[in-house]
């Protein structure tokens, strides 16, 4: 009997070792973050949100990257994807385009602790993408090229012999990069040649020859990939077109050709630069600067688009100036980082892919050249 109850104060014992504690984020009803990076020239930083259940931020903190920002006044950066999360949310990766190197932080619920920093392998990193032990970094200054590291296990990054690869010309407007879902191609887009490059990726974590595409419509900006598989890319559009930009889905073959599925679908508002895709890969929206507008698209099991009844979903105030966007990772909520106001914009998804508007977070800087969002 002695012996039994021995036993059971042992487990117990254990058990009060081993199990976690509830943290400071989930006690007050917290279950995410938004991030915003300030790309300040001087002291780069990132300012993190708590997201409450309802979506509302509140409780900012900040950060230093250790590193430098490019500085400037509204997108200076010209790119999506400055600041990403892991896809296990576990980390937060940083370009400093100033200073030419990427911060590694470990997310500890809205907080942060900086556990590596590494040179981008370029000048001028803009752009960043994550596919489990791999990182690609875009570096849009001087010969424009993407150079890959590996991802230590404790969060440092450690660069991959021979990884270095060169765009299809010097200076091409490098806007972003993506990893597909199953991690076997790279692609970037190209602002000023009008095309997205594909690298294969190979076992060692190097690239394969770049193959070349041109875009389905005029002024691409951005590339990410939807759950499936299909590749899309937002167009700002032909210049001097009144409201003329759009957004495109590709099918990527094996030898790295794209194929359009449905080609330049309208956006309906002006600089549509920026997009975002809901986890499930059920929609995607886009992010309409010039018009301070939001888009969305229901995206069709073979990759097609189809847009949301009225395409243009939300308003923001006249000049908002609403450039990258993020979407929580339970699906619920879109944020937008707002430029020319210093806000935050916060929208509900609901079922069906409209949105409702929940009000704005101020407190930034709208004379400050902030780049990058992401939120869990």
């Amino acid at each position: 009997m002695v012996r039994n109850i021995r036993i059971f104060l042992a487990l117990v014992l254990a058990t009060s070792v081993v199990s976690p504690t509830p943290s400071k984020a989930q006690s007050d009803g917290n279950i995410g973050a938004v991030f915003v990076m300030t790309n300040n020239a001087d002291k780069n930083e990132i300012i993190a949100y708590k997201r409450a259940a309802d979506g509302t931020l509140r409780e900012a903190h900040t950060f230093s990257t250790g590193g430098r920002g490019s500085g400037g006044v509204t997108d200076p950066l010209g790119s999506q994807g400055s600041l990403i999360l892991s896809r296990d949310h576990s980390l937060l990766f940083a370009a400093n385009a100033g200073s030419g190197d990427v911060s590694v932080f470990r997310v500890h619920g809205y907080f942060l602790s900086l556990v590596s920093k590494a040179h981008s392998g370029g000048s001028g990193p803009n752009a960043l993408a994550q596919y489990r032990n791999l990182v690609y970094v875009l570096n849009a200054g001087g010969g424009s090229n993407v150079t890959g590291f590996f991802l230590e296990r404790e969060g440092r990054l450690r660069r991959i012999s021979n990884s270095r690869a060169f765009l299809s010309t010097s200076n091409p407007g490098a806007a972003s990069l993506a990893f597909s879902p199953d991690g076997q191609f790279l692609l970037v887009s190209e602002k000023s040649t009008n095309k997205i490059d594909t690298f294969h990726v190979q076992a060692d974590g190097t690239l394969a020859p770049i193959v070349v595409n041109p875009s389905a419509g005029p002024g691409l900006f951005a590339v990410l990939f939807a759950p499936n598989g299909a590749a899309l890319a937002s167009e700002t559009g032909p210049a001097g077109g009144s409201n003329a930009s759009a957004i495109s889905s590709y099918a990527v073959a094996a030898n790295g050709t794209l194929s359009p599925i449905s080609a330049s679908v309208p956006t309906f508002g002006a600089a549509t630069c920026w997009q975002e895709v809901t986890p499930d890969g059920r929609f995607v929206y886009t992010s309409n600067s010039a018009t301070s507008t939001i888009s969305g698209f229901e995206i069709g099991a073979n990759g097609s688009l189809s847009p949301l009844p009225g395409t243009t979903l939300a308003t923001l105030p006249s000049g908002s100036t609403n450039l990258d966007i993020a979407i929580s990772s339970d699906g619920k909520y879109l944020y937008t980082l707002n430029s020319s106001s210093g806000t935050i914009s916060i929208f509900a998804i609901n079922q069906d892919g409209t949105l409702a508007n929940l009000g704005d977070t101020g407190g930034l800087s709208a004379a400050a050249g902030f780049n990058g969002i992401a939120a869990f």
